[in-house]
């Protein structure tokens, strides 16, 4: 029987969740062992975590039965949702209070909740500066989970808030990499003027998250992380020195890029504006140096480039 805790992962197999699954098991020498929670335990993601080590165990984010049990006896719990899979806030609050009330029922010693800010503390729903959405939020990716902190601090959960960044695997999976225009020419686009965007490799989230997990002191704590935070300039000469060809950015209004017409382009239009109003009050949060104690692999954007590039479609 083996003498480490366990570290009970939700979204073990996404990106988050899979960053700190993997970071816990390839440390083999250190105090934790990972409990892979998952929907689907046939996946493929699933299976290479059993083939690695990980115990998997079958729970639905919608039944906190299920998440009782997948948490009991666990010393430390990663909390995840992914808005992007519903697009529903209220089913992220669901949730967030299912997964706070199963932690509590298993007596945890550490969880993390990967959370970000609620702008409608920053940006009320009668401030004009931006639409609302949904009759009661600016930023339904945003809000919902910064609202569902309380469903952790109002029972009592010990639990340290975890403030994310942009994920450079955005220009992967999310389209937002560089497009050809009517000359051919590349471009990245964001309403983001000459202001900074805090990024970094999803996989250094769980990395981060596992460093939180080694050090009990983060327990209460809120804790902004970031591989490195970088104009939308800085970001299109990082990618022409990658692609060897040139790469310019498109700043565009925050109106302009809400009225892209993809799913979600509005929630995403009020995400960079947000960022762009409060800048210095989110990049401030969001600390390199911080991220690195807790990460010493932590990728900048150009080494993060050099590994992904070839996975990045130039459309």
């Amino acid at each position: 029987m083996s003498d480490k805790k366990i570290i009970a992962v939700v979204g073990a197999t996404g990106a988050q969740g899979g960053g700190l699954a993997r970071a816990i098991l390839n440390d083999q020498a250190g105090p934790f062992q990972v409990r892979a929670i998952t929907r689907n335990q046939d996946s493929d993601n699933a299976k290479q975590l059993a083939a690695l080590g990980a115990e998997v165990v079958v729970a639905d984010l919608d039944d906190r039965e299920s998440l009782k049990r997948a948490f009991k006896g666990a010393y430390g719990i990663f909390c995840v949702t992914n808005f992007w899979e519903h697009f529903s806030p209220e089913k992220e609050l669901a949730q967030a209070a299912n997964m706070a009330e199963a932690a509590k029922e298993a007596d945890s010693d550490h969880v993390i909740w990967s959370t970000l800010e609620d702008s409608r503390k920053r940006v009320p729903l009668s401030d004009d500066r931006m639409p609302t959405l949904m009759d009661k939020y600016k930023i339904p990716h945003f809000d919902a989970k910064g609202e569902a902190n309380q469903a952790f601090t109002g029972r009592g959960v010990p639990t340290t808030f975890l403030l994310v960044s942009f994920y450079w695997d955005n220009f992967i999976f999310f389209g937002m990499g560089p497009k050809r225009g009517p000359n051919s020419e590349l471009a990245i686009t964001f309403p983001m003027g000459d202001k900074k965007l805090p990024g970094m490799a999803a996989e250094d989230i769980g990395r981060c998250a596992y460093g939180i997990f080694k050090n009990p002191d983060y327990i209460g704590k809120t804790v902004g992380i970031s591989g490195e935070h970088l104009t939308g300039k800085e970001m299109a000469a990082a990618f022409t020195k990658a692609f060897d060809e040139q790469v310019s950015y498109n700043a565009v209004p925050a109106d302009v890029y809400r009225s892209f017409g993809f799913p979600g382009a509005d929630d995403l239009g009020n995400m960079f504006q947000f960022k762009h109003d409060f800048n210095e009050e989110f990049c401030e949060i969001r600390k390199v140096d911080e991220s690195r104690d807790l990460n010493l692999s932590l990728q900048n954007f150009e080494q993060w480039l050099a590994q992904n590039k070839h996975r990045i479609p130039l459309e």
